[in-house]
This record gives C-alpha cells, sequence and structure tokens, in this order.
C-alpha cells in the first residue's frame, strides 16, 4: 500500500506562483508513475501533469503545459507541482496520485490517491 498526502494549497492571487507537494509512505515510489489531477468545483477530476518513474518524461494537460512543472525525488519519496501565472480556472481540489502504468494513463489507471489539497485563485 501507498499512502499520500498532499500539501502546500491555499488561496493565491491570478498570476501568482504556488508550489504543491505530495509526500509517500508504505512504499517506495521508484515502481509508480506519479500524477497530478484537479477536481474544479462541481466537476469531474481532471488530469494535470505526470513523470514516468525516474522523472525522465513527462505529459501535461494541454492548458498548463507552459506553466505548471512536475518534479519528483525518489530519495525522499516525494513529488511537487510547481504552477506558475495560476489562473481562477486552475482552482480545484489538487490531487497526487500513483500509477504502475504509464505516464498517459487515465484516472481510472491510477492505484494509490491521496485526499487533496485545495487550491484557490481569486482575479
Amino acid at each position: 500500500q501507498v499512502q499520500l498526502v498532499e500539501s502546500g494549497g491555499g488561496l493565491v492571487q491570478t498570476g501568482e506562483s504556488l508550489m504543491l507537494s505530495c509526500a509517500a509512505s508504505g512504499r517506495s515510489l521508484n515502481n509508480y508513475a506519479m500524477a497530478w489531477f484537479r477536481q474544479p468545483p462541481g466537476k469531474a477530476r481532471e488530469f494535470v501533469a505526470a513523470v514516468n518513474w525516474n522523472g525522465e518524461s513527462s505529459h501535461y494537460a494541454d492548458s498548463v503545459k507552459d506553466r505548471f512543472s512536475m518534479s519528483r525525488n525518489n530519495a525522499e519519496n516525494t513529488v511537487a507541482l510547481q504552477m506558475n501565472s495560476v489562473k481562477p480556472e486552475k482552482t480545484g481540489i489538487y490531487y497526487c496520485a500513483a500509477s504502475t502504468g504509464t505516464i498517459y494513463g487515465r484516472r481510472g489507471d491510477h492505484q494509490y490517491w491521496g485526499r487533496g489539497t485545495q487550491v484557490s485563485v481569486t482575479s
């Protein structure tokens, strides 16, 4: 079992930056592709970013490709999401997820999920 705990969420203004972190316990993340998903208010959870097991390959949603950056530190069993120039439409609960599959996996392909951290972007 892998336990994931997100942190770093909060209230920010349009154009500001924010870094989210996800700490894992229970197992090493070395064997997992890691991803971030966002669930906007009243909407379905959607993909944001993913990195493969060693961080050398990544995949981003088109809407964040030039402004968000995901990284991982396997030695510390953590992943991070650097969010730059945030916009109000990026408001939502951000979830960290682990998958034994690829970085192109869909929501249902992720075996482990954190409880999420709330990000609210004001205009």
